[in-house]
């Protein structure tokens, strides 16, 4: 689509149709759906005698769905082979270079941030790039379908008119297929490979957590041996906003307490927001020195010794 030649005059280009006989023909292979749009296009590009680029919305927002529905099955596969491919490659090859000689010199905090807006960028400009010339690319498909038609049927007008309705037009089952692939692809995304991001960081997240509401809890402890008292008043400092501590003389979902050590997970972003609000709970057990361990998290989340509640 890229690669569009800019010969004058265009390539199939049929220099004895008429006017009325051409119109009619690009019909037939436009079909009834943005007629008046490509009619309008092919008419540019007639009389000025060469491709140039225009801009098309549809290409720029999906490619792969407008593709298969204007039925160009065959392009699509390479589109989806060849052009996805480009574009990754161009994408781990930027990467792989600012990780090298930008990235130790930029902040932990902004390098995720910097990563996607690299891969948004070249996809978008390779995007805007395919949106200007597929105008060109839609009347050079049907200059070459029209000349296939006349030279394999040059006295039947029923069967060039069959050709190109077949060739051309467009197929609501093709732009189905377009989105339920994208569909497919955002669920193997999201079940395949935001989880090899998210764990690293859940299990960063986690145990922050714990480190902070355990020696917290050591501490509450401790002053709860010397004074018999839940010290309510003890100074407590997490260390990260991701982190909220309190103490308490209950917790939901223990029982029976009189002082409670409570870690709430707070100001996490994607893609681990699901921790957003979850807690580790370490409780005094009354009548006795013992503290036991109680979660929100699931069992494959929470620590070994913290049961889930």
């Amino acid at each position: 689509m890229l690669f569009i030649e800019t010969d004058s005059p265009p390539p199939f280009y049929q220099e004895k149709l008429s006017p009325a006989r051409r119109t009619q023909l690009d019909k037939w292979f436009i079909g009834h759906r943005s007629q008046r749009y490509y009619l309008k296009r092919f008419e540019q590009f007639d009389e000025q005698g060469y491709l140039s680029p225009k801009w098309h919305w549809a290409a720029f927002f999906v490619t792969f769905p407008w593709l298969l529905y204007r039925k160009r099955y065959m392009d699509a596969l390479v589109y989806s082979v060849a052009g996805w491919s480009f574009i990754q490659l161009n994408v781990a090859l930027v990467l792989v270079a600012v990780e090298f000689l930008a990235m130790p010199y930029i902040d932990h905090a902004y390098q995720m941030l910097i990563r996607v807006g690299i891969a948004a960028l070249i996809w978008l400009f390779w995007s805007f790039m395919v949106a200007r010339w597929t105008d060109a690319y839609y009347y050079r498909m049907a200059r070459r379908e029209i000349a296939d038609a006349i030279n394999d049927y040059p006295q039947d007008e029923r069967l060039q008119q069959t050709h190109l309705r077949q060739e051309g037009g467009v197929s609501l089952f093709g732009l189905g297929w377009g989105f339920a692939f994208f569909a497919f692809t955002l669920m193997v995304i999201k079940v395949q490979f935001l989880p090899i991001i998210a764990k690293p960081k859940e299990n960063e997240v986690l145990f922050d957590a714990y480190d902070t509401v355990k020696t917290t809890q050591n501490h509450v402890a401790l002053a709860y041996r010397q004074t018999g008292q839940c010290p309510l008043v003890l100074p407590v400092d997490s260390g990260t906003e991701q982190v909220r501590i309190e103490i308490d003389r209950s917790a939901a979902g223990v029982a029976e307490t009189d002082c409670a050590v409570i870690a709430t997970i707070q100001n996490v972003k994607f893609p681990i927001r699901y921790l957003n609000a979850q807690t580790l709970v370490f409780y005094h057990l009354p009548n006795s020195d013992d503290w036991n361990c109680i979660s929100s998290l699931n069992k494959k989340q929470a620590p070994e010794n913290c049961s889930p509640n």
